[in-house]
């Protein structure tokens, strides 16, 4: 797939199939992550790749009874509100059972920790879409970046202490008809361009 084709048609899959990723497509997908800009070309960026079920059910469990724990406030960011919501509800797995969750870490301290963040993720989400991968970005654990709970348990995982979550990537093959990534275009909305000659 050409360039602009993967980045035009590019869409979020949150239905994946239970079908492990074979290493050597998402050693592509992560190599895209690992090639991303990064300010002054730090390259602090640190990605720790979840494939086991057991510790994508216990983030879940513990991602679950953090936000349950929350209130929405009026100008509480929608998707924020959407995880307490269901997190009340009960039963909410915030990675959508993905066969491979991808956390984005970096240094908190470092002032282009989520600027980077959004690079590698991008580069990630086109790689997987031009690889007839889904991909859907991931917050729920950057929300929960200090949770006295979710770190140390993190930590145990690889997360170094200096680091925290800034962005996360649910990985698969999209539980479609056709096994494809949705690649209906999108009306732009926003987003204007505007010359200045």
């Amino acid at each position: 797939m050409e360039a602009m084709e993967a980045i035009l048609t590019r869409r979020s899959t949150r239905k994946f199939k239970d079908r492990k990723i074979e290493r050597e497509l998402l050693n592509k997908v992560l190599e895209a992550g690992r090639y991303a800009p990064s300010g002054g070309n730090n390259q602090y960026g640190h990605f720790l790749v979840i494939e086991n079920k057991e510790v994508m059910d216990k983030l879940a469990v513990m991602a679950e009874a953090s936000f349950s724990k929350m209130e929405i406030m009026p100008d509480t960011y929608s998707s924020l509100a959407h995880s307490i919501t269901a997190s009340k509800k009960g039963g909410y797995v915030f990675h959508y059972n993905t066969p491979a969750l991808v956390l984005y870490c970096n240094k908190p301290t470092y002032s282009n920790n989520l600027a980077d963040t959004g690079c590698a993720l991008e580069n990630m989400m086109i790689a997987a879409n031009a690889l007839d991968l889904g991909s859907v970005w991931i917050n729920q654990l950057k929300w929960l970046s200090e949770d006295p709970d979710i770190v140390p348990y993190l930590q145990s995982l690889g997360m170094k202490e200096d680091e925290r979550v800034f962005g996360g990537l649910a990985i698969g093959y999209p539980d479609t008809e056709d096994g494809l990534p949705n690649r209906k275009a999108l009306e732009r909305k926003g987003n204007f361009v505007d010359f200045i000659e």
